[in-house]
């Protein structure tokens, strides 16, 4: 068969690629009858993660071997978001894991950014990667260290392997920087600092050819890589990449809209295709991405060097984002919620969004073994009446249990997580919980189409309700039923007997207490709270939340964990209904919006005295928004227009 431009692209992904043959040769063991079923392979920022895999997948272009590539930070983090990217129906996983097993004799499927996929791990580890042919074998690549649950489940043993991405030894960098144009003598140089880390010897090279005559070891004596990006941004001689890159660090991904709107005055088009050749800028499923440790590190230099442009291009990107994600299908909805999470940079809300010291826990469907397990936790930290009650819950709807367990296997906590449509209204209002939340349900319904989650339960074995790493692995997986839900997914309620540890994190994205209903339970109060994602829905919650880390920047703001207007940097108190009203016309941030549709979704048909009702409320309002008032603009015939100041 003769060559073809596919093979000659092949043959290019390999140039440059140089010092990996040992990481080859592993990788290569995949295809072999005997070789690992899976294999993690881990390597830091700039490491080359992508490269090899790149150069694994050219390699194996042979008869009846093929790599099937699959981009993490492209996927959305559930089951049918995984099952769409293999290229089946959302509900067919059957029809996709056949599609992948007739790829070829030999089929590797390799997932690069396996860390963005953390939240599937249980799910890829227990049921797709055991439902696959045994000729299909599985590569995780990521920046992290594997769930200690594959090293420690006895039945993955010697069917699992890990292998740690290294530095290049001296010849390979030496190597390296020779097909990047360095000659030997600066090369060995160049290595005396960069110590092999491949991006920073491809960065090093890359400024020499912009300012051959600069003295890069002087000005590289510590944190190689963000001193090296931070000198080829400041000596690259083309205005537009040094502009494309300096707005670029503040996004997860660029594309010619967020361009246009990062950069107003520049045509992106232009700016694009000058990012697209650069060596720390690498082409994604959806657009382009600069290399991690780069984009961090010109991101923080921003930061500290010209906050005001740092913060006016992440406001440039919030409005863009929020004008795209209206107009999007659910398959592409993730790319815009990732996009926002990336945006969020509040400590507080971020760590809700991505906690620290989760990595070795794995969050799990309970077993019926498990049962001893959660009734002792509950005991310990419960009475009698809430022991009994979470008792009925596991015997009438065992599939709403979780548990978190440790890498030896132990269970260390557990959840109790289900829809309010999947239980009967009988097992409801036998828990006075669960019948409190149906309770304000019925005072403030949602749409028949929005769906509600009840969070009943969540204890650590050691300490309850306290937030601790396994508590926070287990709040982590909340956040993959928040995506499975979207885009109708409405409410979240949630119970606690000691609400104090909780409080702040809560507060701060939106939840705020049900200060109407009391329950005792064992003589002792629990504190009932409510978050309301709004017609919006998690990623009209997800803008809200960058809107308000941006507060400081806008003239009118609502912060919807306090459920007030900031109005220029003053905080003035909203009405239930002012607040509801408000954040609709919010939402639709220039559309026109009819009194009818305002009293369908807010009032829900409740009110029988007429739109005028709806003209009070508004009137309130504009009272509220004091010099920002004209805001909200009357559209005659129809109803009302927010436009922000």
């Amino acid at each position: 068969m003769p060559r073809t431009i596919r093979d000659l692209l092949a043959d290019r992904a390999t140039l440059g690629f140089v010092g990996r043959e040992r990481e080859l040769a592993v990788l290569e063991a995949l295809f072999e009858e005997h070789g690992p079923w899976v294999l993690h392979l881990r390597g830091s920022p700039g490491m080359g993660k992508s490269r090899l895999v790149g150069a694994f997948a050219a390699r194996a272009r042979r008869p009846g071997h093929v790599v099937v590539r699959l981009d993490g930070h492209a996927i959305e983090p559930t089951e049918a978001g995984f099952v769409r990217a293999l290229g089946g129906a959302p509900a067919a996983t059957e029809v996709a894991v056949q599609r992948l097993a007739d790829a070829a004799e030999r089929v590797v499927l390799a997932l690069d950014g396996y860390e963005e996929l953390r939240l599937l791990d249980t799910w890829l580890r227990q049921v797709l990667i055991p439902s696959l042919p045994v000729r299909v074998r599985v590569l995780l690549v990521s920046r992290e260290p594997p769930v200690g649950a594959w090293l420690a489940a006895p039945e993955w043993r010697e069917l699992f392997q890990s292998l740690t991405l290294e530095p290049l030894a001296e010849p390979g960098a030496i190597e390296l920087l020779r097909q990047l144009g360095v000659d030997a003598e600066q090369a060995r140089r160049i290595n005396q600092f960069a110590h092999g880390h491949p991006l920073a010897l491809t960065l090093a090279a890359a400024t020499l050819r912009e300012r051959p005559d600069l003295d890069l070891e002087a000005a590289t004596a510590h944190r190689v890589v963000e001193q090296l990006s931070q000198a080829y941004l400041a000596h690259a001689s083309d205005p537009l990449v040094r502009r494309g890159l300096r707005a670029g660090s503040v996004v997860r991904r660029l594309t010619i809209p967020l361009l246009r709107a990062l950069l107003p005055d520049c045509a992106p088009e232009e700016v694009y295709e000058r990012l697209r050749a650069l060596p720390v800028v690498d082409p994604a499923p959806d657009g382009l991405a600069v290399q991690d440790a780069v984009r961090q590190a010109l991101a923080a230099n921003l930061k500290a060097a010209d906050p005001t442009a740092h913060r006016d291009y992440r406001r440039a990107a919030w409005r863009q984002l929020r004008t795209e994600v209206a107009g999007v299908g659910r398959a592409e909805l993730w790319r815009y919620t990732a996009d926002m999470l990336y945006l969020i940079e509040d400590p507080v809300v971020r760590q809700t969004f991505f906690p620290p010291g989760v990595a070795s826990f794995a969050v799990e469907p309970a077993r019926s073994a498990d049962a001893a397990s959660i009734g002792d936790i509950t005991a310990a930290h419960t009475g009698r009446q809430a022991t009994e009650l979470l008792g009925h819950w596991w015997a009438r709807a065992p599939q709403a249990f979780a548990v978190v367990r440790d890498p030896t296997g132990q269970t260390l906590g557990f959840s109790c997580v289900f829809e309010r449509s999947t239980v009967s209204d009988a097992d409801l209002h036998l828990d006075p919980i669960t019948a409190a939340w149906c309770a304000h349900l019925q005072r403030r319904p949602v749409e028949p189409d929005e769906r509600v989650l009840f969070v009943r339960a969540h204890l650590g074995r050691e300490q309850g309700e306290v937030p601790t790493p396994e508590l926070s692995a287990m709040v982590l997986d909340f956040k993959r039923t928040y995506m499975e839900l979207r885009p109708r997914l409405r409410r979240v309620y949630a119970a606690f007997g000691e609400l104090a540890p909780m409080w702040p994190f809560l507060q701060r994205v939106g939840f705020h207490e049900l200060t109407d209903v009391t329950v005792r339970l064992d003589g002792h109060p629990y504190r009932l709270v409510m978050l309301d994602f709004g017609p919006g829905s998690v990623d009209g919650w997800l803008a809200g939340l960058v809107a308000n880390e941006l507060a400081a920047a806008d003239a009118l703001l609502l912060d919807a964990g306090a459920r007030e207007v900031i109005v220029d940097g003053r905080r003035r108190p909203l009405t239930p209904l002012e607040f509801d009203v408000l954040r609709y016309l919010l939402e639709r941030d220039g559309q026109a919006v009819p009194r009818t549709a305002l009293l369908d979704d807010v009032w829900h048909d409740t009110y029988q005295g007429g739109s005028n009702v709806v003209d009070v409320v508004v009137r309130s309002l504009r009272d509220k928004l004091g010099r920002r008032a004209s805001a909200i603009e009357t559209v005659t015939r129809v109803g009302y227009r927010f436009r922000r100041p």
